[in-house]
C-alpha cells in the first residue's frame, strides 16, 4: 500500500494515488476505496485492477486538511493503509481507519 501525493500549482488540490499490492488485498477481485471524501459510499465504483493484481485509483482532495479512509475489499473485508500518515478511531466500528494529510 502506499499514498503518492502531487500538488497543483494552480489551485490548492492534491492529486492523491492510492495503490493497494495484490498481496495486500489478498488476492481480493475488487477492491473500494471509501472514506471521507466519497462519504463512505459502498457503491463507489472499483479500484483499477492491474494486470499484476495490485488495485490503483488517483483522487483530487482539497489541500490543507485530513481524510479518514478504508479499503473495501471483495464487498466485505475492510483493510487499512498501512503506510497512512495516521490512524484515527473509527466511530462505527472497534478498528482505526487510516487518515491522509493534503
Amino acid at each position: 500500500m502506499s499514498l503518492k501525493k502531487q500538488y497543483l500549482k494552480s489551485k490548492p488540490i492534491c492529486k492523491v494515488t492510492f495503490k493497494l499490492k495484490a498481496s495486500e488485498a489478498n488476492n481480493a477481485d475488487t477492491a473500494k476505496l471509501l472514506g471521507d471524501f466519497n462519504a463512505w459510499d459502498i457503491q463507489a465504483e472499483p479500484m483499477k485492477k492491474l494486470k499484476n493484481g495490485d488495485f490503483t485509483q488517483t483522487v483530487n482532495l482539497p489541500a490543507e486538511a485530513e481524510y479518514q479512509f478504508r479499503y473495501l475489499l471483495d464487498d466485505e473485508n475492510w483493510e487499512n493503509d498501512w503506510e497512512a500518515d495516521a490512524y484515527s478511531p473509527s466511530p462505527v466500528s472497534f478498528d482505526d481507519n487510516s487518515v491522509v494529510r493534503v
